[in-house]
C-alpha cells in the first residue's frame, strides 16, 4: 500500500479540529456552566450570534434521534466505522482538497463521537440568527464536517480532471 505524501497533513488537520471542538465544548459546558441546564438562557454575543445550548440526539439536524442507549451505541459504532473508512481513504488521497476534506470530516466525526460517548448526545451551541431567520444550532465539529464534505465535492467535480481529453472518434471539436 502506497501512503499519500499529503496524508500526514490530513491527520494533523483532523487532530486540530478535534482539539478545537473539544476545547470549545468544554468551555461552553463547564466554564459558562451550560452542562446542567437543558433550557439555558442564550448568551447574546452580537445581534445575530448567540451561544444557545442544545443537545442533539440525532445524526444531523436532529434527524434519526437516538433515544435509547442501544441507539446511541449504534451511532457511535457507525461514526467510528466511517472514520476508519475515511482514514483509509485519506492514506491514499493525492489531492490537497480531498485530504483537507477527509481530515475535516474525520476530526469533526470523532469530536461528536466523544460527546455521544460521554453525554449520550452532541453538544451544539453556536446559533446564528438575523432578520427573523434562525439557522441551526451547531458546533465546530458540525462546521468541519460540512466544510469537509464541500471540499470532497470540490475535489470530485473540479480537481484532477484532465483538460486535454482526446476528442471522441468521429466527433470534431471546436478547433477543427
Amino acid at each position: 500500500m502506497k501512503i499519500s505524501r499529503y496524508a500526514v497533513w490530513g491527520f494533523l488537520l483532523a487532530a486540530v479540529i478535534f482539539v478545537a471542538d473539544q476545547a470549545s465544548k468544554n468551555y461552553v459546558l463547564y466554564t459558562l456552566g451550560m452542562i446542567g441546564c437543558p433550557a439555558c438562557t442564550p448568551i447574546d454575543l452580537t445581534s445575530f450570534f448567540s451561544i444557545t445550548m442544545v443537545w442533539n440526539r440525532g445524526i444531523s439536524y436532529g434527524l434519526l434521534p437516538a433515544d435509547s442507549n442501544t441507539e446511541v451505541w449504534l451511532l457511535i459504532a457507525f461514526m467510528l466505522t466511517m472514520s476508519f473508512v475515511l482514514a483509509w481513504w485519506l492514506l491514499r488521497a493525492e489531492s490537497r482538497w480531498l485530504v483537507a476534506g477527509l481530515g475535516s470530516v474525520i476530526g469533526g466525526a470523532l469530536g461528536n463521537v466523544v460527546d455521544r460517548f460521554v453525554y449520550g448526545a452532541v453538544a451544539d451551541f453556536f446559533h446564528f440568527h438575523a432578520f427573523g431567520l434562525s439557522w441551526y444550532v451547531f458546533n465546530i465539529a458540525d462546521a468541519a464536517i460540512v466544510l469537509g464534505v464541500g471540499a470532497i465535492l470540490i475535489d470530485a467535480v473540479f480537481i484532477g480532471r484532465p483538460t486535454d481529453r482526446p476528442a471522441l472518434e468521429g466527433v470534431k471539436d471546436d478547433a477543427g
